[in-house]
């Protein structure tokens, strides 16, 4: 191929795309493939009673965060779009199912990344059915691979008896740019935790060495492939 494949990252809150595969966004950027963004949720409103209780500086602060930490892996551009935050569940599926069309439409992606079905957030498990209703196979259609990225606190935070955990079958190696995954995560800064919490800087190091282990590398990002077309 004579072009670079383009990618699409979708997530539902601002720091699910570097949480799931920010060393992947970054050594694609550098090695350039166009990496496109897009962040369904507003972020931080559940922190709150209602919505109409955030302060509205809160909501841009993190926003203005998500474009800061898209500049700073390389990505091409970022969409940001303002479903309720931990409460897509009070939207229409088919709602959800629009604004990924559109995105689909403009970008004309290769290949999706996006939240793994079984996550112990309603948000990216509603993510999940969204993308996958929207990047159905039809003929003409763009999408020729689609995986599914972990986000730890959530993906393995899930513990419903029954519920089938993701199992990885796809490894990038991020041994070069998984520094600059933790230093994009820490522009954010109020999600950023303490270890042993799974979202420190310590917490993402031992996962990525982790999967890089199982892969015979220093350092992966683990994913699950829905299907491709090859």
């Amino acid at each position: 191929m004579s072009e670079k494949r383009s990618i699409l990252v979708i997530s539902a809150h601002p720091d699910d795309e570097v949480l799931g595969c920010g060393g992947t966004i970054a050594r694609l950027s550098r090695h350039g493939y166009p990496v496109d963004i897009a962040i369904l949720g507003e972020g931080v409103t559940s922190r709150y009673k209602t919505r109409e209780e955030t302060p509205g500086d809160e909501v841009n602060r993190i926003r203005e965060q998500a474009h800061q930490a898209s500049v700073f892996l390389g990505a091409r551009n970022l969409r940001m779009f303002r479903l309720p935050d931990n409460r897509f569940d009070t939207v229409p599926l088919i709602d959800i199912v629009r604004i990924i069309e559109e995105l689909l439409g403009d970008i004309r992606p290769d290949v999706i990344y996006t939240h793994y079905p079984g996550d112990l957030n309603v948000d990216h498990s509603l993510t999940f059915r969204a993308t996958v209703t929207a990047a159905r196979p039809l003929p003409g259609g763009p999408v020729r691979s689609v995986y599914t990225y972990e986000v730890p606190s959530s993906t393995e935070w899930s513990f419903h008896p029954g519920t089938a955990s993701m199992k990885p079958n796809v490894f990038v190696n991020i041994e070069e740019t998984l520094d600059t995954k933790i230093r994009a995560l820490q522009v954010y800064e109020s999600e950023v935790r303490a270890f042993p919490h799974p979202r420190s800087p310590e917490a993402l190091k031992a996962i990525a060495h982790r999967w890089g282990s199982v892969a015979g590398i220093q350092a992966a990002e683990a994913f699950e492939l829905v299907r491709a077309i090859r």
